[in-house]
């Protein structure tokens, strides 16, 4: 591996772990509006920064209040989700629609996490969904603007190769 590739990705995981421990009491339970989402996007500009953001989640669900549970589901649903986009970016080349799908798919996918939440604490699965879906669009949709303008300015894409 690069030293370039291993720099990027632990920058991009401590940001992660930065804003979700900003954000803590926002970003468990069934609740969610975890800030530190908004990082899912750049895997739309360069596959590889998925290794940052899994390690970012892995560390930031050690101090979650779910504890074993936040690390197996939460973990495990970044790993998923961010390889079926992945998959995705294969076919899909245009930038607004990568990330206009990658903010649909997390926030589809966030039954993974309130089936978590079911088994954890009891929390009844369809509305537990419903509300960690909609911070997550929430995050995902305000997030995906805010990347394009960035990535004019810091060309993600070339970032980490």
């Amino acid at each position: 591996m690069k030293i370039k590739f291993l720099a990027a990705s632990g920058i991009i995981a401590a940001l992660y772990i930065a804003v979700t421990m900003l954000v803590a009491p926002f970003g468990f339970t069934e609740v969610q509006f975890r800030v530190s989402e908004i990082f899912n996007h750049l895997v739309a500009f360069n596959p590889r920064f998925a290794v940052g953001i899994i390690i970012g989640v892995f560390i930031s669900n050690i101090f979650s209040p779910l504890g074993i549970y936040d690390l197996v589901f939460g973990v495990g649903h970044s790993m998923i989700t961010l390889g079926l986009f992945i998959l995705i970016c294969k076919f899909v080349k245009h930038i607004w629609a990568r990330l206009i799908i990658n903010t649909f798919l997390f926030t589809c996918t966030m039954f993974i996490i309130a089936f978590e939440l079911n088994l954890a604490l009891e929390l009844p699965f369809f509305w537990t969904w419903l509300t960690v879906a909609a911070g997550e669009f929430v995050v995902l949709a305000v997030g995906a603007p805010i990347m394009y303008i960035l990535n004019k300015r810091l060309h993600f894409k070339e970032m980490i190769e």
